[in-house]
């Protein structure tokens, strides 16, 4: 283009409609336009429309994902290569990176992990942490620097500072159809991720009947695009693919995935939430160079579970964010205390002993949802108190004597109704499977 030609939103909307790449100066002018409000709403759904239809080259992503990152604030540390955090795509009984956070802190690392609510059948962090009386969840960044520098983690929601043009740019997407767009998705996830000034990220992207990506296939191409993006901006970015047809832990819905995650800082709770702390934690210990062997730091995330050194920096943390200090510590002693307030609870029972062959993730994330433990649309409020807590895993023998699940709930419900068809029973053992199924770097 020519000296002093001015750029049209129009023009560049029908360059990308015809599949042509647009420049870096192309992709900062749209952003500019949309975070400053001087592009139509119109004009943006048709630009995510062309973007879904025509896709984008790792360039072009990587270039719309610092221009979202640049829309906003951007968080400044010292010793930048120990600044670290993940994310995951969202599945059913995912707490990972609740007690994730205060393990990577204990080790040295600092975490300024941006996190997000819940909507259909998927947790959000946030939620499950605000099922924690005090718990502030909205902090502004001078506190959230406070907190890193002091205590190691923070787990907060993207302040209004950051990303402007990503908040405008997600609504859209959905009111568009066009959220199931790689660049997008892509430029989203690492924006956030990149405006919290880390210098590596681990993703974990799920894959199943209960995920975003249903296959192993679509799953990888996501993971790739990330890790290509995230690696192109300067973040050591690594992706596991983990299985999700089957419920994460024994405990879904957002007080009880706090319960579940004191257990696992306390050295206890399930073995494949123990493996993906495990797994991603070592990830970035070695991306951050503060361990070179694998082994070594598998070795030193299972010590830090085990001592005690996790469970207190979680205790610092929730603290640090609003929690009265005598609750933090009859929770971390007694996490049960968080469920207490639920007014009813009821054991499920199968017709026939056996081994699980299955367990459906969806059917337990309908059930929280249909009675009030998540939302469909954002500003919904939710019951914290709303769960399942399952007594089997894929793989187990089954009593029928003994009850598979207990559920959790407030308001009274036919019991016998309920996860009818949750579960499937096989007369010959099942071979139990790693969570993990791929590493892509």
């Amino acid at each position: 283009m020519h000296e002093g030609y001015k750029l049209r939103i129009p023009e560049l909307i029908a360059l990308k409609r015809d599949g042509k790449e647009l420049t870096d100066e192309q992709i900062s002018f749209l952003i500019d336009s949309i975070s400053t409000n001087k592009m139509q709403p119109e004009q943006i759904g048709a630009f995510l429309m062309a973007t879904y239809i025509q896709g984008m080259s790792t360039k072009e992503t990587t270039k719309l994902t610092e221009s979202m990152r640049d829309s906003g604030i951007k968080f400044e540390w010292k010793n930048k290569q120990n600044i670290v955090d993940k994310h995951s795509t969202g599945g059913v009984g995912d707490k990972i990176s609740i007690p994730l956070a205060p393990v990577l802190a204990s080790l040295g690392l600092k975490v300024p992990m941006i996190a997000g609510r819940g909507l259909e059948h998927t947790g959000g962090t946030i939620d499950k942490l605000e099922s924690i009386k005090g718990f502030k969840t909205k902090l502004n960044p001078e506190e959230i620097i406070k907190i890193v520098n002091k205590i190691g983690c923070v787990i907060t929601t993207q302040t209004e500072e950051m990303i402007p043009a990503d908040r405008i740019l997600y609504a859209i997407r959905d009111l568009t159809s066009t959220v199931a767009s790689l660049p997008l998705i892509t430029a989203s996830i690492l924006s956030k991720k990149a405006a919290e000034g880390i210098s590596s990220l681990v993703l974990d992207v799920k894959v199943g009947s209960a995920a975003f990506m249903k296959d192993i296939d679509s799953a990888s191409e996501l993971a790739k695009s990330m890790v290509k993006t995230g690696n192109e901006m300067g973040i050591k970015t690594t992706a596991l693919l983990t299985e999700m047809n089957n419920p994460l832990g024994f405990m879904s819905g957002n007080a009880l995935e706090i319960i579940e995650s004191i257990q696992l800082l306390k050295g206890d709770g399930p073995d494949d939430c123990r493996e993906l702390i495990i797994a991603q934690g070592a990830q970035l210990l070695l991306s951050s160079g503060l361990e070179t062997s694998e082994d070594k730091a598998k070795t030193e995330i299972k010590n830090k579970l085990k001592n005690g050194s996790a469970l207190k920096k979680f205790k610092q943390m929730i603290v640090a964010q609003g929690v009265e200090e005598k609750f933090a510590e009859k929770i971390c002693n007694e996490p049960r205390v968080l469920i207490k307030s639920c007014k009813y609870n009821s054991q499920l029972f199968l017709e026939e002993s056996g081994y699980i062959s299955s367990i459906d993730a969806m059917e337990i994330a309908q059930f929280i949802l249909d009675n009030g433990g998540g939302r469909t649309f954002m500003e919904q409020s939710i019951n914290h108190n709303i769960g399942v807590e399952l007594h089997v895993k894929k793989g187990d023998f089954y009593d029928k004597k003994k009850p598979w699940a207990t559920i959790y709930y407030d308001d009274e419900i036919d019991v016998l109704k309920q996860l009818k068809n949750c579960v499937n029973i096989s007369q010959t053992a099942i071979q139990k499977k790693d969570r993990i199924l791929r590493k892509i770097i």
